[in-house]
């Protein structure tokens, strides 16, 4: 088979390229390879099968148009995108242009030149904006629904709420028209914070890594000054490992019959579910260090909680998460404490 990954030199975009050269498929990576690491993780997917890459922009419609004319496709899996919320607000134009623009580009390029080829198209938590309808309780390292629920499945009413979110979810919303409207056959993934190896974490994304290196650097030198966190450390995530993300998108492509035209939830569930004061706990334990930090304000329209509720990815093509917590959090320890060295 063959695959296209739109920024597949990025950190899911590589975990995914990953996966399917290791099954012997032949995988196109088109990144534009502006975010620090694209480079590194191109490097390191050139040693494990049958890789093309293509620099280029999602933004230009004759670089896009050019590759997917070309490559005839059983599948892209469109992973290119703004990911920040807080360059969104910085920059709401670009924001739109890359997340927005870029994806119609990829629907129009496959509309008009290989409508077999399937498209599945990350999109993000944050289209159901802050989830206000959903009350909670304040616990003392957490914030946990009232009403029992353990995640958010797809029922949720969409809120799109910042540029991010509304950027993300014009274009999560476009890949479904798509399939009404045109018979393409789109698949959308709206999903909870990924983390794992060959991610280059900022403070504004990535935050179990972001935070696992400043345990690390703290290890290092216990007396540094303390690290910030937005809001009071009690928002829970739940955590979805890199590699269980690329089963899934994998298995959603597999089975595109009963996928098509569909939106998904997914994420690690309530039993890999961590607020930050839970994160800072385990990795105290984990590395003997105190992690000291000071409070900002919290970040526009943040969630006090996500949980995905993945029953309806297992339900129609048998997916579920494999890799816990746990086992996640020594990988990006390893992966952080590789990059520090």
């Amino acid at each position: 088979m063959k695959y296209l990954v739109t920024g597949g030199c990025g950190f899911v975009g590589c975990n995914l390229a990953a996966l399917l050269l290791s099954k012997g498929h032949a995988v196109t990576v088109f990144d534009s390879f502006a975010r620090a690491g694209a480079e590194s993780n191109l490097a390191w997917l050139k040693d494990r099968g049958a890789l093309e890459s293509i620099k280029g922009d999602t933004r230009n419609t004759n670089e896009i148009e050019a590759a997917i004319r070309a490559g005839s496709f059983s599948a892209i899996f469109h992973l290119a995108g703004q990911v920040a919320m807080t360059t969104s607000m910085q920059n709401p134009r670009q924001d739109f242009e890359i997340n927005v623009g870029g994806t119609l580009n990829i629907l129009e390029s496959v509309r008009q030149f290989s409508p077999q080829t399937s498209v599945v198209y990350a999109s993000s938590n944050k289209v159901y904006g802050e989830l206000t309808w959903l009350e909670l309780s304040e616990r003392d390292t957490r914030y946990t629904p009232k009403s029992g629920a353990t995640g958010v499945d797809e029922s949720a009413p969409l809120d799109f709420q910042t540029p991010y979110g509304c950027s993300k979810g014009a274009a999560d919303q476009y890949m479904l028209d798509y399939a009404r409207c045109f018979g393409l056959n789109t698949v959308v993934f709206r999903h909870s914070s990924i983390y794992g190896g060959r991610q280059f974490s900022t403070y504004d994304q990535g935050w179990v890594g972001w935070f696992c290196r400043q345990a690390l650097e703290i290890q290092r030198d216990p007396l540094r000054k303390p690290f910030t966190i937005s809001g009071d450390g009690k928002q829970v995530r739940d955590l979805l490992h890199a590699t269980d993300a690329a089963r899934c998108y994998l298995a959603a492509a597999e089975n595109i019959v009963r996928t098509r035209g569909q939106a998904f939830n997914i994420g690690g569930g309530h039993a890999n579910s961590l607020s930050l004061l839970e994160l800072f706990a385990h990795l105290e334990e984990k590395l003997g260090v105190k992690m000291r930090f000071d409070k900002l304000p919290w970040r526009p329209r943040d969630q006090k909680y996500f949980v995905a509720d993945a029953a309806k990815a297992q339900r129609l093509f048998g997916w579920t998460p494999q890799v816990t917590k746990e086992a996640g959090i020594d990988e990006a320890l390893a992966w952080e404490k590789s990059r520090l060295s």
